[in-house]
């Protein structure tokens, strides 16, 4: 397990030095920089969440949140290379599930419209772009390679390669072209 966790570690920190052209240098990343410190702190707290230590994982989601301003439930599901941009005001909700090489601005919201049990929160795919401000909600799928502009609000299912804006959410596009694979994402 904790073999496992350095390695997605390790590719936080490449996934920030690749996406981010203000980055300096791993030092000035891996220090700094709150997004990946929440992404970070969520990694361990959902292996304890998963590991049924749940309090000590709220307890740990609880400090990164005072830490980074950003609230990431224990239970959220968070795929390879998440790269958080800005972070402070980012929330995602427990039953969230967010796939492989996502950018998210600051300000996103990945939230739930019920208070009942089982999957309340939003799927993300791969590849996907959550601009500033965003909120997506309730058990929607956003497709992957897709976009979301800044603001939008989504509370309905988006397809692959889509170009949502607004309040509502609307597609404006539908054929966005997916980007070029980077040599980096293809490690795995």
């Amino acid at each position: 397990m904790w073999r496992d966790l350095r390695g997605e570690l390790r590719d936080d920190l490449r996934a920030v030095m690749n996406q981010d052209p203000a980055a300096r240098s791993v030092w000035d990343v891996a220090l700094t920089y709150p997004g990946l410190h929440a992404i970070w702190g969520h990694r361990l707290a959902n292996a304890l969440w998963r590991r049924g230590f749940y309090l000590i994982a709220r307890i740990l989601s609880a400090a990164v949140r005072v830490l980074t301003a950003v609230d990431i439930h224990p239970g959220a599901t968070i795929g390879h290379r998440l790269f958080i941009d800005h972070a402070v005001g980012v929330v995602i909700g427990e039953t969230a599930i967010i796939g492989d090489d996502v950018i998210m601005f600051h300000g996103v919201t990945l939230g739930g419209v019920s208070m009942s049990h089982g999957k309340r929160h939003p799927t993300v795919g791969d590849r996907v772009l959550l601009g500033a401000g965003c909120v997506v909600l309730g058990p929607v799928t956003i497709g992957d390679d897709s976009s979301i502009g800044a603001q939008a609000v989504v509370t309905k299912d988006v397809p692959a390669n889509s170009v949502v804006v607004g309040i509502p959410g609307r597609v404006i596009s539908t054929n966005k072209p997916a980007p070029p694979r980077q040599s980096w994402l293809a490690k795995e």
